[in-house]
C-alpha cells in the first residue's frame, strides 16, 4: 500500500521552496508571518493549489503551487475560484 504523496520528499521540496520565496497568501493578500509557530496557527503557511487537486490539479506541480494562510485555505475549500471581499465605500462629504 502507498503512502500518503504529501509525505514524500518532492512533495516536502516543493512546499521548502514555496515557502522559501516569502510570497504573501495568494487568497487575502497579506504576508504570512514567519514567527507563528506549527501547523494548527490559522495564520500559518500553507501550500494551496490553485487549481485543486479535487478538480484534477496536479499535487507536484510548481506552477499549480500558491502560498496561502492556514485560514485562508480552509475557507476556500475546492473551489476553483477565490471571492474577493467587497470594498466599504468611501463616502464623499
Amino acid at each position: 500500500m502507498a503512502g500518503n504523496p504529501r509525505n514524500g520528499r518532492p512533495y516536502r521540496r516543493l512546499v521548502a521552496a514555496q515557502k522559501a520565496l516569502g510570497l504573501p497568501c495568494w487568497i487575502c493578500g497579506h504576508n504570512i508571518p514567519t514567527d507563528v509557530d506549527g501547523r494548527r496557527h490559522p495564520l500559518a503557511f500553507t501550500l494551496d493549489h490553485e487549481q485543486p487537486l479535487s478538480k484534477g490539479g496536479d499535487l507536484l506541480d510548481r506552477a499549480n503551487a500558491r502560498s496561502a494562510h492556514r485560514r485562508c485555505n480552509s475557507q476556500r475549500g475546492n473551489r476553483p475560484t477565490v471571492k474577493v471581499p467587497r470594498q466599504k465605500p468611501t463616502l464623499r462629504w
